[in-house]
């Protein structure tokens, strides 16, 4: 199965080369590449992206909502400081608890919708892309993620 991001993706690349396409392909890739509110890819904006630098700042200062999405098995194997784990399939679910349930099943203070320091985050972004439209379809509306997930940030981790 082709998803939408990629055929998205697609169609963007083919509309930047100079190379006339067939009438059957541009209505397709007009409609993929201009933006809908029902499929908008919120993953890809700017303001839904946490660097590395970014997140080691929040961080330190202890301003930072960070779920890793990954599984119980990857998260034990290696983790982001003070990362909680939620497991992407779980994820929808625990969103939904009351406060008092989320506190109680994960020891941190839950997640408001209008917070603006929720980030998600896996081992390279796939999952965490995922993480964020669930939780922006939740209304987590100025949640983020971190694309470059914990394989980035094992990386910067171990040239210090």
């Amino acid at each position: 199965m082709i998803s939408y991001q990629f055929l998205r993706r697609i169609c963007l690349s083919l509309s930047l080369s100079s190379v006339n396409h067939c009438r059957l392909l541009n209505p397709t890739c007009r409609s993929l590449t201009t933006s809908s509110a029902k499929y908008n890819d919120s993953s890809s904006k700017d303001d839904a992206v946490v660097s590395y630098e970014q997140l080691k700042a929040m961080l330190s200062t202890h301003s930072v909502q960070l779920f890793d999405v990954r599984k119980p098995d990857e998260y034990q194997a290696g983790r982001i400081p003070d990362a909680v784990n939620i497991p992407l399939g779980h994820l929808e679910e625990s969103l939904k608890l009351s406060p008092q349930q989320f506190e109680l099943l994960f020891e941190v203070k839950a997640p408001r919708k209008d917070d603006d320091n929720i980030v998600f985050h896996c081992l390279g972004g796939i999952r965490s892309s995922k993480a964020l439209q669930i939780a922006r379809d939740l209304g987590f509306s100025r949640a983020r993620h971190f694309p470059g997930g914990y394989s980035e940030w094992a990386k910067h981790e171990k040239k210090q």
